[in-house]
């Protein structure tokens, strides 16, 4: 029985369960911590031999485990923003383009427009109004739908964004698979590989990375539903499980990630300057 999971670290423990521990896994670095009491773990995919042990791209995948969904997302979106801060650190401060990949109108497939509904964009500002926002970075996003919505791939429309914006580098935010009901709606991961939308609900599109869109792609998710074949064998194929109360957990989620790319992003700014300049808060 195959599981699908976009988690790094679930590929891993499933990769060393199947392998019994008789064979070590080559190519593959992986390291536990905290910070600010939230449990965080960095899984490196170093080489090819790591890449096709757990069919994901070389790079870094960090993961962090959130408390159940309350309306306080102070604590968990200030740990997600230094840490996203230190991964989006070789990518300069230039322009940033966030994309929200994902369909609005499918709850557990809209955490990624609703997350940059929350941002504080500053592109459109640094250009109107330089002596009151000169000094922030310059952040724009794009909320491009899906295929099925606007008969275009979801990669052209993104495409289109960075050829006319030129920003420095992309962040794709996007809902994925968990192959586990542990990690549903309670793991953030983020990477430095870009991402592939629909690959955890065999669904693949067009790749976001850096050889489809021509700068570096980092990716930022939340499981939101979990393969049915993971909990039953007698799962019928292409079946997918989410949390019945899903709707309020993709909104504590959004605000959670949301919340972390501001302070990421905009490092000088604090939540009393985001509330004044963002309709809908992620504080």
């Amino acid at each position: 029985m195959t599981i699908r999971t976009d988690l790094a670290v679930e590929a891993k423990a499933l990769w060393e369960q199947s392998a019994r521990k008789t064979t070590k896994l080559e190519g593959v670095r992986a390291a536990e911590r905290t910070r600010d009491g939230t449990e965080i773990t960095q899984v490196d995919i170093l080489d090819e031999r790591g890449r096709k042990a757990l069919g994901k791209p070389v790079g870094t995948y960090v993961t962090l485990e959130l408390p159940r969904y309350d309306r306080d997302v102070r604590k968990p979106a200030q740990t997600l923003g230094a840490e996203l801060r230190e991964l989006l650190a070789p990518a300069g401060d230039g322009c940033v383009l966030v994309a929200g990949l994902g369909n609005l109108s499918v709850t557990p497939d809209a955490l990624g427009p609703l997350t940059v509904s929350q941002l504080f964009l500053t592109r459109h500002l640094i250009a109107g109004l330089p002596a009151q926002f000169g000094q922030c970075r310059s952040v724009c996003a794009v909320a491009p739908g899906v295929l099925a919505t606007t008969g275009i791939e979801t990669l052209e429309l993104v495409k289109g964004a960075v050829s006319h914006v030129r920003p420095q580098c992309v962040v794709a935010v996007d809902a994925l698979a968990a192959g586990s009901m542990e990690r549903l709606c309670r793991t953030v991961q983020f990477s430095n590989t870009g991402l592939i939308p629909g690959s955890g609900v065999g669904n693949r599109r067009a790749a976001f990375d850096r050889e489809s869109l021509g700068i570096p792609v980092y990716s930022l998710g939340v499981p939101t539903v979990v393969d049915a074949s993971a909990l039953c064998e007698q799962a019928q194929e292409q079946m997918i499980v989410t949390p019945r109360d899903i709707d309020a957990q993709v909104r504590y989620l959004s605000r959670v990630l949301a919340g972390g790319l501001n302070l990421a992003l905009h490092p000088d700014l604090d939540y009393e300057d985001f509330v004044q300049f963002v309709p809908n808060t992620a504080i």
